[in-house]
């Protein structure tokens, strides 16, 4: 009997140690989030050995969390939802059942996933656009994009592009009774990016005659030329979203090369010809003085040029929007942009609206101090939002999403 214990004990001392993580004392719930870290971690363990056994891709393996959260398509009494395509691509379209007294506004919305995983159907991403569209009376198209390892950069980009483009035709934008001067771009994470630098993008194409009203960045990722930021020093073992799962994914999104995969761990990737790029990222001149607390500024160190020859994307503005040079971030829409302390990207979101101020371009900026990274995978129903996260549940769900950009 004792012996039985004993194990039991140690057993569950075991269990318990793999559960805990380290959680800042202003989130709240702590024990919510070392769960879903927990679910996180063992699938990184389950994608590494899998991937070192030949198994599976790592992407592969996290993509089984997309899987598990994914929900059908389901209309209800507010909204009418299809999984469709547009210019070829797909989407999920959300339109609301309410009759209009005019045109409608409309989001069109990228998820995040470090361009790896995620989907348009999981329930986080579902509960958004549903909501979004019930409550601000919208059409909300949600974008599958392709994602890596199979498709690389542009891939991606060049997807939510066709489709925002595609939308923003006049005829297409009458279909769905849409007021042409109320259309807006958002989305988190990697979706975040993405948005980032569909409006860049937009900008610069004579083609495309519809403005947008404005873009909502949810803690974008914006720049993989410096991850030695103070986020990412302070945030490097954070639940949900490490630094090394961050360099993971931005890697990926590039090339399954793991030579590129190393290079950005060290930050020795950028060659000396790309040198002043780094102005664009120094966030000893972009980050208030509260962030720059206890960190210290060193200049680039720089990479082997042969790296950016063969995959140039890490230097390309459609996938680092925080790259634009001044005169390229002029004209861009109102923007709304959400960043969480407890994150690696933090700095990211941060820099961009300094940046996008000195532009003269219009920027709400919340910063949550109580927010991590990957928040929006726990609002699934209304209860999510009364119930932790309030800040976030704010900004995420319409029509806070955009407080007064699409009035």
């Amino acid at each position: 009997m004792g012996a039985k214990l004993l194990c039991l004990c140690i057993a569950f001392t075991l269990v318990a140690y793999y559960i805990y993580s380290p959680i800042p004392e202003n989130v709240e719930q702590p024990w919510k989030l070392m769960l879903v870290s927990t679910v996180f971690r063992t699938l990184g363990h389950v994608a590494e050995a899998a991937e070192r056994l030949g198994l599976a891709n790592y992407m592969d393996v996290l993509m089984l969390f997309s899987t598990a959260e994914h929900v059908a398509p389901t209309s209800d009494e507010n909204v009418t939802v299809t999984d469709t395509e547009l210019s070829g691509v797909a989407v999920r379209l959300f339109l609301p059942k309410k009759p209009a007294d005019g045109l409608r506004r409309a989001v069109l919305y990228f998820h995040g996933g470090g361009w790896c995983v995620g989907d348009a159907g999981m329930k986080g991403y579902d509960f958004l656009a549903r909501r979004t569209s019930s409550q601000l009376n919208a059409v909300v198209v949600s974008v599958n994009y392709r994602l890596a390892p199979k498709y690389h950069f542009p891939v991606q980009f060049e997807d939510v592009y066709s489709v925002s483009k595609f939308f923003l035709q006049s005829r297409v934008l009458s279909q769905y009774g849409v007021d042409p001067t109320r259309v807006c771009v958002a989305g988190d994470s990697a979706g975040g990016n993405l948005a980032a630098a569909v409006a860049q993008k937009l900008l610069e194409d004579s083609e495309v005659t519809t403005k947008l009203k404005a873009q909502a960045l949810i803690y974008p990722a914006l720049q993989t030329l410096d991850l030695n930021l103070p986020s990412y020093h302070q945030n490097a073992d954070m639940p949900v979203l490490s630094k090394s799962l961050m360099v993971r994914f931005w890697s990926e999104y590039f090339t399954s090369d793991p030579s590129l995969r190393e290079a950005i761990t060290s930050n020795r990737h950028v060659p000396a010809q790309w040198g002043h790029l780094f102005q664009f990222v120094n966030w000893s001149t972009l980050l208030p003085d509260r962030m720059k607390k206890g960190h210290v500024y060193t200049g680039p160190v720089f990479g082997s040029p042969a790296l950016a020859k063969k995959y140039p994307g890490f230097l390309d503005r459609r996938a680092a929007p925080l790259l634009a040079a001044e005169a390229q971030l002029r004209g861009l829409p109102p923007t709304y942009i959400l960043t969480c302390e407890h994150d690696v990207l933090r700095d990211d979101g941060v820099m961009y609206a300094t940046r996008l101020k000195a532009a003269g371009v219009p920027v709400t900026h919340e910063h949550a101090e109580d927010g991590f990274h990957g928040a929006l995978i726990f609002v699934t129903s209304p209860a999510d939002m009364a119930v932790g996260h309030r800040l976030l549940g704010r900004c995420l769900c319409c029509p806070a999403l955009l407080p007064r950009s699409l009035n």
